[in-house]
């Protein structure tokens, strides 16, 4: 319940500020749709009976969504601890360490659905997307919303500058969408890459989300899902832990 008034609290927030996140969190995948679904695409032969632009679509849409929960769980969250010391107001009243916390990766999760979602509608509207299977995409969004929260959550706990932050974004996030097959098929990599992938929740949502934009929904995409929460549930316990320790001492 605690949880929930510092995710209502972030929606009020969020209300007043949605502009500035859409900018970045829309705009920035769509970029990338026009630059390599228009420019490249023209040189690129249908992969696996798709044209370039559907391959690439499914991949912008998880993209938006990772982007949305990574930032908002590091960038966001370090602010809210260190300058604005919004934490710490938050501890004043009657929430716990605990609940501060579960409402930052909640609201990240949230986030993180909602605007790979409206990249969804975009990119559907454009007739990019063939099934509407595809209707189950925020589903999977928002367990991949909730790996990257906990991820960066977990990160964030550790560091003690801003700046720090920038390896995060350069030696974690840009591997997991460059390697991670939103631009090419992961079957061209070597194959040690490709075993390393697993271990790339956005690899695993990419491949659950292509699935089922082109209404290919069987077996494997829920291998896909099931390796991807249990990402997740490997990786949620470490951020409580942590940043609930930082909050009370």
């Amino acid at each position: 319940m605690g949880a929930l008034r510092v995710l209502n609290r972030h929606l009020r927030v969020f209300s007043r500020t949605w502009q500035h996140s859409a900018m970045f969190n829309v705009i920035e995948p769509l970029l990338y749709l026009a630059a390599f679904g228009f420019g490249m695409g023209s040189l690129v032969q249908d992969i696996g009976g798709m044209s370039y632009l559907e391959f690439l679509a499914p991949g912008m849409v998880t993209l938006s969504a990772m982007y949305a929960a990574t930032f908002e769980c590091s960038y966001g969250t370090f602010v809210r601890l260190h300058y604005q010391k919004t934490f710490l107001a938050m501890l004043a009243g009657p929430v716990t360490a605990r609940d501060v916390i579960l409402g930052e990766m909640l609201y990240g999760t949230l986030k993180s659905a909602v605007f790979g979602t409206v990249i969804l509608a975009v990119v559907a509207t454009l007739g990019l997307i063939r099934s509407p299977q595809a209707l189950a995409i925020p589903l999977v969004l928002a367990v991949q919303g909730m790996v990257f929260a906990a991820l960066a959550m977990w990160y964030t706990a550790f560091i003690s500058n801003i700046d720090y932050l920038n390896y995060y974004i350069t030696l974690a996030i840009l591997p997991f969408f460059l390697f991670g097959g939103l631009f090419f098929p992961v079957g061209s990599l070597p194959a040690w890459v490709q075993t390393v992938n697993y271990i790339n929740p956005l690899y695993h949502s990419v491949e659950a989300c292509r699935a089922l934009a082109l209404g290919q929904a069987a077996a494997g995409l829920w291998v896909h899902v099931g390796l991807l929460a249990l990402i997740g549930a490997l990786v949620l316990p470490a951020p409580l832990r942590l940043m609930e320790k930082r909050l009370i001492h």
